[in-house]
């Protein structure tokens, strides 16, 4: 069962890496405002069916001691949510799943959590990976990347701010990690994620209002559909990744096989986004997948 859970929580992750991506388009400044209002309305109705039906007890103080971590994924995502209309999803995606090489190394920082030597070498070829793919975006000719964006039919300018978005992802989405790993010891992990879902819903009552009440913008159906199909895939990649962590005697295999989901969402990224990239582009995100499946097998 963990395998299909893990397969699951893979291709649902990856399916809300891309449909968030086609729902921030470079041309709508408020996307990210909608992204959360549909992230939010997801995750509170699965938080409502987990408490009602499925019977998760639920307090105010258990949603205000998640709150630290809830506020930092919230935060990382929605700065995520920003970025994707800036750069393409191939180059941001594995930036933004490099957090757990950063989660790494906070954890050893503050936590005195010392790693293992092959998780030391994951954070490694993370690093290496990131960096490489961030030197090639930068230096890569205007001419040819204006001739590999003419088939997405969407143009991106070089731009340090497109680049520091995801790493600024990267490194909140750590942080929560850190505080996450320190606030489970005193809190189920059923509650903390149903706490979180309730926070995400919150968040998005306050976008809903700020957008369309004060902002009065109208919604446009054909671009928010994607919107909501990433709140579901988020909302079920979540789950499914839950129960399939929660399978001890296959935690290893089971993060190994869920953290290669920005590879998938690459490959999504070529077949139905367009999006082609230089072959230094693509060696330096293979370098960065390894590392990232490196630590999932041994940081699990």
């Amino acid at each position: 069962m963990w395998f299909i859970l893990s397969l699951t929580a893979l291709l649902f992750w990856s399916g809300s890496d891309m449909f968030s991506k086609i729902g921030s388009h470079p041309s709508d400044k408020n996307s990210h405002w909608k992204m959360m209002v549909a992230i939010g309305l997801v995750m509170g109705l699965h938080a409502a069916f987990e408490v009602f039906v499925n019977g998760v007890t639920i307090t105010l103080s258990d949603i205000i001691a998640y709150m630290p971590a809830s506020a930092l994924y919230i935060l990382s995502m929605v700065i995520g949510y920003v970025g994707l209309r800036y750069i393409e999803l191939s180059i941001s995606t594995p930036i933004c799943n490099s957090s757990g090489a950063v989660a790494a190394l906070f954890c050893f920082i503050f936590l005195r959590e010392a790693p293992e030597p092959l998780v030391w070498l994951g954070v490694l070829l993370v690093g290496v990976g990131i960096v490489s793919l961030g030197f090639v975006e930068m230096n890569e000719d205007d001419e040819i990347r204006a001739l590999r964006q003419q088939k997405a039919n969407i143009k991106y300018a070089k731009s340090f701010v497109a680049l520091l978005l995801p790493i600024l992802y990267c490194l909140i989405d750590a942080a929560g990690t850190v505080a996450d790993t320190v606030i489970l010891e005193n809190l189920n992990e059923d509650v903390a994620n149903v706490a979180y879902e309730l926070t995400w819903a919150a968040v998005a009552l306050v976008a809903a209002v700020y957008i369309f009440a004060i902002r009065r913008e109208k919604p446009i159906v054909r671009r928010e559909g994607p919107k909501l199909l990433a709140g579901v895939c988020e909302t079920a990649g979540q789950l499914a990744y839950i129960y399939a962590i929660g399978d001890e005697a296959h935690t290893g295999s089971a993060a190994a096989i869920i953290s290669a989901y920005c590879a998938l969402s690459v490959i999504w990224s070529r077949i139905f986004l367009k999006e082609k990239l230089s072959v230094k582009h693509y060696i330096s995100i293979v370098i960065a997948v390894c590392g990232i499946v490196l630590l999932g097998v041994f940081d699990a």
